[in-house]
């Protein structure tokens, strides 16, 4: 390496780390090496004497040393930048004019006209033609929107990009057209087919939102589905609290009929008479109301064809059809289908009815609980008070 590349080199590492700020994710010193690599890779498999080629390596490092100071117009500060600094170093004039002149042919709308105007402009742009032009592009998009340049959309980076390589950038050497434009072309074709399925996943989203803005069905199911749930809940609570009061009083009676009845015949336990039988005749009236509250009711479990045509019968209840032909009842059910109206009507009276049997279970059984409980109390008083007699008699 000529010696002015190396001090080049490290002229720009150590300037870009002083003075260029991080937030330039893109334009940074990892960019700068990329543009000589390709510009290192084009000049290998072209024929340039050896000035030309250390040219466009000098201007491959110091293009992009103008974003220290500006981002509009950098190129020209890095023409500034490049001249004093390899005058500095004693390049001649017609090395830095050739330097200067690719540093300008960077810009992004320039038509380069000269061969090594062709090289640097195409090695400026070589990741539109790499496997690492997601990456890179990527890199640009925050840089832009962290330096409040212009904040894209993935969608509307998505489209600046297609643009882009479709219709803005072009290669101009012809090593970058023959090893390059293939890839390029493999990255546009990506971004494309990426384009095509975010808008079918858009029309997709659109169409459903929709049917739903449309369409109340799933609401109205969802309302069907949730109510009949909490009903069912519901029966099954107020089944299982009769359940524990027709166990508990079974346990009560059995050990009154063991342990106190046995013991009334003794005339010395007549005193246990009166809350013995306050004591059984609460703990079966619980029971018998337990009973009440859990018993089915009985139904007819038919239904006729009028019932069916006038929209009388609910089809949705066991029992209403229990005792009709499966012929007959799959014949009514297919009635029922075809008509929606019908349906919501079958399933709403379902809730009413089901929402019957429930205030119906749950006042049984809060007279059930209130006698368990006042016949608890008045017992234990009425044995309390029976003891307290016999012993002061």
């Amino acid at each position: 390496m000529p010696d002015i590349l190396k001090k080049t080199q490290e002229f720009v590492f150590n300037l870009f780390k002083e003075k260029l700020p991080s937030t330039f994710l893109y334009h940074n010193y990892t960019h700068t090496e990329c543009v000589c690599n390709g510009v290192d890779e084009i000049i290998e498999n072209t024929n340039l004497n050896e000035e030309d080629r250390l040219a466009l390596k000098l201007a491959a490092l110091l293009h992009d040393t103008g974003y220290i100071k500006t981002i509009e117009g950098h190129e020209n500060e890095s023409v500034k930048i490049a001249t004093g600094f390899l005058k500095e170093h004693g390049v001649d004039n017609k090395t830095i004019d050739s330097v200067n002149l690719c540093i300008l042919a960077t810009k992004l709308d320039s038509k380069p006209n000269t061969t090594l105007e062709k090289i640097i402009k195409d090695a400026d742009t070589s990741h539109f033609g790499k496997d690492n032009f997601n990456d890179a592009s990527e890199f640009l998009r925050k840089e832009l929107e962290i330096l409040d340049i212009k904040n894209y959309s993935p969608k509307e980076w998505l489209d600046e990009n297609i643009k882009l390589l479709s219709e803005q950038h072009q290669f101009y050497s012809d090593y970058a057209l023959k090893n390059w434009q293939p890839q390029k072309e493999k990255n546009l074709s990506k971004l494309i087919n990426k384009k095509g399925k975010l808008t079918l996943k858009s029309k997709t989203e659109d169409l459903k939102t929709q049917f739903k803005n449309e369409n109340p069905e799933r609401g109205i199911q969802t309302f069907f589905r949730v109510a009949l749930k909490n009903h069912i809940k519901l029966s099954d609570i107020a089944d299982t609290k009769a359940n524990i009061l027709l166990s508990v009083n079974a346990i009560i009676i059995s050990l009154v009929l063991s342990n106190l009845i046995s013991k009334l015949d003794n005339p010395s336990n007549h005193y246990l008479i009166i809350p013995t039988v306050i004591f059984t005749i609460s703990s079966v009236i619980s029971m018998v109301l337990s009973i009440i509250a859990t018993r089915p009711n009985i139904t007819r479990g038919e239904f006729t064809i009028e019932d069916v045509e006038q929209k009388r019968v609910n089809l949705t209840f066991f029992g209403n059809f229990h005792k009709m032909e499966l012929k007959e009842y799959q014949w009514a059910i297919s009635e029922l289908i075809k008509d929606k109206d019908y349906l919501y009507d079958s399933m709403t009276k379902d809730l009413y009815f089901l929402g019957k049997v429930l205030d119906r279970k749950y006042r049984i059984l809060r007279v059930t609980y209130n006698i368990f409980m006042t016949g608890m109390i008045i017992s234990v008083i009425a044995f309390a008070v029976a003891f307290k007699i016999t012993k002061g008699g």
